[in-house]
């Protein structure tokens, strides 16, 4: 048996912090059975001055929380312990830079029925390091994707506002397909057929001078997402457009790129066969990656707002 890659790290569960070893689960746990739970994925950078950094540390905390309000998880922690959670846990495993994982789920003290008749909240918060999601090589030259056989979720099926645990069958059952069909990445349309997102990230579109990316209405609220779209508006000088996007105008955009925690700003150089641009990672998408890792490690004085300093 392989051995675990978070062995010999500490984890924070409710109120404690404890080692790999005794971050214990109930097999019974209601979240394990039925997948209700919520959870969130945030960065923290080594700065220029050296110090750490965890990249909006606050809207992360406050949508993982949202998340809980809209699937009606009760939180018997607030917001700032569970903030100051993560702060802790980075300066606990004595990570420079690492990837910050807090999750809120039913433990097994209400029993496994569908109806949840005492809510038994679990809060934990764990971090490993954690390289380019896509690897370093597609950060420079961009992925292969293809369109997923399996449509994203319709509105009322799940609540899509919500990072929800279960909703993730979806994207793990498209990122099988896309890889096993020789790609990096699935890229999912809607029920109604239109471009929403890819499995684990937001997708933008750059064509005519103009960027587009679907609506809120269709896709996760991406915190990276909010901020690449305040980054190209402000310091880059390009309009930005919330609509829906057909696939077809994937194939003949001049650059797609993809943002996200995990994946930070990766550039789409093909899909479906089919080259994007000149089959390279674009012009526009390699700046934004510039300055969005700029803003992270403490380079812009004026995203400073953006940064939690792990003191």
């Amino acid at each position: 048996m392989n051995s675990s890659p978070f062995e010999g790290l500490k984890f924070w569960m409710d109120g404690k912090f404890t080692d790999y070893s005794q971050a214990k689960i109930s097999v019974n746990s209601h979240s394990l059975h039925y997948g209700l739970g919520a959870f969130e994925g945030i960065r923290c950078y080594k700065t220029n001055s050296g110090k750490s950094a965890i990249f909006r540390l606050d809207e992360h905390i406050e949508r993982l929380f949202k998340s809980c309000q809209i699937l009606q998880i009760p939180v018997n922690f607030s917001e700032k312990e569970v903030a100051g959670a993560c702060v802790d846990i980075v300066k606990k495993n004595g990570f420079e830079e690492c990837y910050i994982r807090p999750i809120i789920y039913i433990g097994d003290a209400g029993g496994l029925g569908i109806f949840i008749k005492h809510f038994d909240t679990r809060v934990a918060v764990s971090a490993w390091k954690w390289g380019a999601y896509l690897g370093e090589e597609a950060m420079k030259k961009g992925i292969k994707a293809r369109v997923s056989s399996y449509a994203r979720f319709h509105v009322n099926t799940f609540m899509g506002m919500s990072k929800a645990t279960g909703q993730y069958i979806n994207s793990i059952l498209a990122k099988k397909e896309a890889i096993s069909s020789g790609c990096d990445e699935a890229i999912m349309l809607d029920t109604s057929g239109f471009v929403c997102e890819a499995s684990g990230e937001n997708i933008f579109v750059y064509s005519n001078g103009n960027i587009k990316t679907p609506p809120l209405s269709s896709v996760l609220p991406g915190i990276t997402r909010a901020s690449v779209i305040e980054i190209m508006k402000n310091d880059m000088g390009l309009e930005v457009m919330e609509e829906r996007l057909t696939r077809d105008e994937l194939y003949i955009a001049e650059e797609v790129f993809l943002t996200g925690t995990a994946a930070e700003v990766t550039p789409v150089r093909e899909i479906d066969d089919r080259k994007i641009g000149k089959g390279s990672a674009g012009k526009i998408a390699l700046e934004l990656q510039d300055k969005f890792f700029k803003i992270a490690k403490g380079g812009n004085k004026k995203y400073e707002k953006w940064l939690t300093y792990v003191r």
